[in-house]
């Protein structure tokens, strides 16, 4: 029992870990001042939501975690998306709430943010 103890504490740990870099990095990069030339985001190529949901958004959409929507409801993506797709997909783009910047996505280019949550939503319908 110890054991079963143990290691849920230590996952839980490293999940807070992993929020708590985003959370702090985030803004890092973002007010860097590197003068670059912009980059349309692009769908990466292969890139399936299905998949990419399970290994990054599974673990809130799927439990309601710190509010966030589950999958599934549509009840509780109704007034989410009374604001409409593209306030959505920017809410997963900059973060809101306890969600950070992308989510746990930090590989997802913004295009593949707009397919995750159009994943999200139309399974949820």
């Amino acid at each position: 029992m110890l054991s079963v103890s143990r290691n849920i504490r230590t996952s839980v740990a490293k999940v807070v870990l992993v929020v708590l870099a985003s959370v702090i990095a985030a803004p890092n990069f973002a007010d860097s001042g590197i003068d670059q030339p912009v980059q349309l985001a692009a769908l990466s190529e292969g890139f399936d939501a299905e998949a990419k949901y399970m290994l990054s958004c599974f673990a809130c959409h799927s439990s309601g975690a710190a509010g966030a929507p589950i999958v599934g409801n549509a009840e509780e993506w109704a007034p989410r998306m009374e604001k409409g797709m593209d306030a959505v997909v920017a809410n997963a783009i900059n973060g809101l709430n306890t969600m950070p910047p992308r989510g746990l996505c930090f590989d997802c280019t913004d295009d593949d943010l707009v397919a995750l949550v159009e994943y999200m939503v139309s399974s949820s319908q």
